[in-house]
């Protein structure tokens, strides 16, 4: 293997590369694109529930129950029903129900009589939630007289996958995981586009036939679509913030990311005879590729079959690295399957790459 050689054959790519003026187009528009998208999402989240309620009831400290509310919950008082109501259906003040409570409650409650308090919900509002306001309204019966329920049993929550009760994930946490994966995408279609003209005009036979061999040819294809993935996730990663927390970490990530890509590209390059067969067979790889980073979009456990996914320990370690503040410790088992992934995919596209180069 000379070094020489692979520089001369990387500097050929890279010209190749520059000249297309049709991914040079869409690396920078991509870069442009994902950059707005990112910045232009909230990078906040509000966990506070707002309920409206129609009574002066609630307006004293009744039950531990005030203006402010608890936790997570906050009252919003209104003077008559048909204020509550108007308030329900427009989304005032982002009220997700009312409560309307009879001028009677407290002395009803007090006489062992059961009050009637009328629950106002907008239109297509799940019934689980409709439920459960409903029991909230039994709570406040129980808080003022406490007494409690016929069964009262004793009730414990056991959160399956990692809880995020008040420590909620941005859209914009959410995303760039996304992002970077969506970037690397693209360099999966633009070196496996390079690979197949290089294929298909038998540029390759030609090089081959000086002094370089198939070995250099080989590790010039690798390391250039190594370099090509990393450097524009990288461009991006800086864009958008994902080295503000553990930069080495965070750049070892994409780094196995792009070996990754790299391995799928010379697969889908060697198997493309045109541009249209190159997109669609990089497209069976991309799509299950981007999986991963769609479904961390979504709360609740990752399934099982996704965590196979080559591209799962790139999207977990970026999310434990920029969300959590995870250390190596953390990302260790998302970086082993990482490199072990990388290198399969590598040398399972180096091999491919080296059986059509050699039937040309």
């Amino acid at each position: 293997m000379s070094g020489a050689r692979i520089a001369a054959i990387m500097g050929k790519d890279l010209r190749e590369f520059t000249r297309n003026r049709f991914f040079v187009f869409i690396t920078l528009l991509v870069l442009v694109a994902y950059v707005a998208i990112f910045w232009f999402l909230p990078n906040s989240v509000d966990e506070t529930i707002r309920i409206g309620v129609s009574n002066t009831v609630l307006n004293t400290d009744v039950g531990g129950l005030t203006e402010s509310g608890t936790a997570g919950l906050v009252f919003v008082h209104y003077s008559t029903d048909d204020e509550l109501k108007a308030a329900v259906e427009e989304g005032d003040q982002d009220i997700v129900a009312g409560i309307s409570l009879p001028p009677s409650f407290l002395d009803d409650l007090a006489t062992g009589t059961s009050p009637t308090v009328r629950l106002y919900v907008p239109a297509g509002l799940p019934a689980q939630t409709r439920l459960l306001l409903e029991g909230f309204v039994d709570e406040i019966g129980f808080a003022i007289t406490g007494n409690p329920p016929p069964v009262n049993p004793t009730t414990q929550a056991v959160v399956l996958g990692t809880d995020r009760a008040g420590a909620q994930v941005s859209m914009q946490q959410q995303m760039r995981p996304l992002l970077l994966i969506l970037v690397l995408m693209v360099e999966v279609l633009a070196l496996s586009s390079l690979v197949a003209i290089e294929v298909q005009e038998r540029t390759a036979v030609a090089v081959l036939a000086t002094p370089v061999q198939i070995v250099d040819f080989l590790a010039a294809k690798g390391i250039f679509g190594i370099v090509l993935a990393f450097v524009e996730a990288a461009l991006l990663g800086i864009l958008i913030g994902a080295f503000a927390v553990n930069a080495p970490a965070v750049i070892v990530v994409l780094l196995l990311g792009a070996l990754i890509v790299t391995g799928f590209a010379m697969i889908s390059g060697s198997y493309g005879k045109d541009f249209m067969g190159t997109l669609m067979v990089s497209m069976l790889f991309m799509i299950p590729l981007m999986i991963p980073a769609f479904a961390a979009l979504f709360p609740g456990s990752t399934p099982g079959w996704v965590k196979v996914i080559p591209t799962y320990g790139l999207v977990d370690a970026m999310i434990r690295i920029t969300v959590d503040g995870a250390g190596w410790g953390d990302i260790a088992p998302a970086l082993l399957m990482l490199t072990a992934w990388g290198l399969a995919a590598f040398a399972v596209g180096a091999m491919v790459l080296r059986r059509r180069v050699a039937t040309l």
